[in-house]
């Protein structure tokens, strides 16, 4: 099997660096082949645009999902984009590594979704939630966190990590069709002890080593829904 982890800090040091190498060695220990795109040593634009084509199909009114999806049929997606998209189909897991950033994606990888999730290429015509284009595949976000998991708790200050998450893991990962695992959080790292921390990386690299047969969230699926796209009733959300 093949992964991607699309890896999102600056810093080569940081702790999610140590998280990304700790990812590809258990990976590749068990058998599997990774791809790493790291996003700041890239110098990945996260800004989508004109540039993300070769032409255009209205050069009159620009409309990115549309020329996305014109992208698409034409093949005329600028080759950093097609690359990235190229790197996207391999994967039989893809792997976010993050710091949550404004209780979200930093903006270098939400940039990448906005390019790579191209409209017609891995959504559209009901490819979608449990019909989507990646049916069968696997992704994982592997983030760090500034604040302890009390104040990400449902009843804590910054809200419940699940809620911050859901944007992200159903409204991105699920409904382009991925199997989403549950995700693993280091908390509040920079305050951190070094026993800790290592603890961290000992319990991520056994949750890498079972990812082909951990439970994924449980989202409901499109025959769930009603004609209103409401959950059927006696469906539980």
């Amino acid at each position: 099997m093949h992964a991607l982890i699309v890896h999102a800090h600056e810093e080569a040091k940081s702790f999610n660096g140590a998280m990304t190498e700790t990812a590809i060695r258990t990976l590749q220990e068990t058998g599997h082949t990774v791809e790493v795109s790291d996003l700041y040593r890239m110098r990945f634009n996260p800004v989508g645009g004109k540039h993300d084509f070769t032409t255009l199909a209205d050069p009159d009114f620009f409309k990115y999902g549309v020329e996305q999806t014109q992208a698409t049929s034409n093949k005329t997606f600028a080759a950093d984009v097609v690359a990235e998209q190229e790197k996207l189909f391999r994967a039989d897991l893809l792997i976010f590594q993050f710091p949550l950033w404004w209780f979200g994606l930093p903006a270098i990888l939400k940039g990448w979704v906005d390019r790579v999730f191209a409209a017609g290429l891995t959504y559209g015509g009901g490819r979608w939630y449990s019909n989507g284009v990646f049916r069968g595949k696997r992704a994982l976000l592997s983030l760090t966190t500034g604040g302890p998991a009390t104040i990400y708790s449902p009843r804590g200050l910054n809200g419940d990590i699940e809620t911050l998450l859901f944007p992200i893991q159903h409204g991105m990962l699920y409904f382009v069709g991925f199997d989403v695992l549950p995700p693993f959080v280091a908390w509040s790292v920079s305050r951190s002890m070094q026993e800790q921390r290592a603890e961290y990386l000992r319990a991520y690299a056994e949750r890498l080593k079972t990812w082909q047969t951990t439970t994924p969230l449980p989202f409901p699926t499109l025959d769930q829904y009603d004609e209103t796209l409401q959950l059927k009733p006696g469906v539980s959300d």
